[in-house]
């Protein structure tokens, strides 16, 4: 009966000295709570369902469709009223495509429904600067979330500049790309 009291003393005594002992890595209790890590929200969406607005909300804040389709969000640092989000730019994007503005995107979807949104957004190609390829890639969870945020926001605003074709100026502000010149072709000396 000593024998196993004594050897549960000293198995009780190993596993206090284990708990005591630095932990080779790092205890996810040491991390404060308030700390949110970059999957958290992408984590959370794949363990339970999440509300479609709050959802497309947060792809539309790290997507970036407000550094373009809200006038100054950039600028400001993301500090553009709710109201005026995604209600088009007047700053135009100028290059060998002409000029684009990126449109009131309110106002685009306020006149498609849930199933047109998909069609568009999976099929979507346009003039530069728009990333439409990274919309085409992305899940239609994801785009379907995008169409219930956009649309919670309401219709508003006007709609941004019309296209200009390549060789009409446009009005300030715009943002131009300078592409380098064609390359020279290579002279061959005359032989003789």
């Amino acid at each position: 009966m000593n024998t196993i009291r004594t050897h549960l003393l000293v198995l009780a005594l190993l596993a206090s000295l284990s708990a005591c002992q630095p932990s080779a890595e790092p205890s996810m209790a040491a991390a404060p709570a308030e700390q949110p890590t970059a999957v958290a929200a992408p984590a959370m969406a794949a363990r339970e369902p999440v509300d479609l607005v709050a959802r497309g909300d947060y792809l539309v804040r790290t997507t970036g469709c407000n550094d373009c389709h809200t006038a100054g969000y950039a600028e400001q640092q993301g500090q553009v009223d709710r109201a005026q989000w995604l209600t088009g730019s007047p700053l135009g994007y100028t290059g060998p495509w002409g000029t684009t503005y990126a449109p009131n995107l309110r106002l685009t979807l306020a006149e498609m429904d849930e199933a047109q949104w998909l069609h568009y957004s999976a099929h979507l190609r346009t003039r530069p600067i728009m990333p439409d390829f990274a919309l085409r890639e992305m899940s239609e969870d994801d785009r379907r979330a995008m169409f219930h945020f956009i649309k919670s926001l309401g219709p508003g605003g006007a709609p941004a500049p019309a296209y200009l074709p390549p060789g009409q100026k446009p009005q300030p502000p715009y943002m131009a790309l300078v592409l380098p010149a064609q390359p020279i072709a290579a002279v061959t000396p005359d032989q003789n």
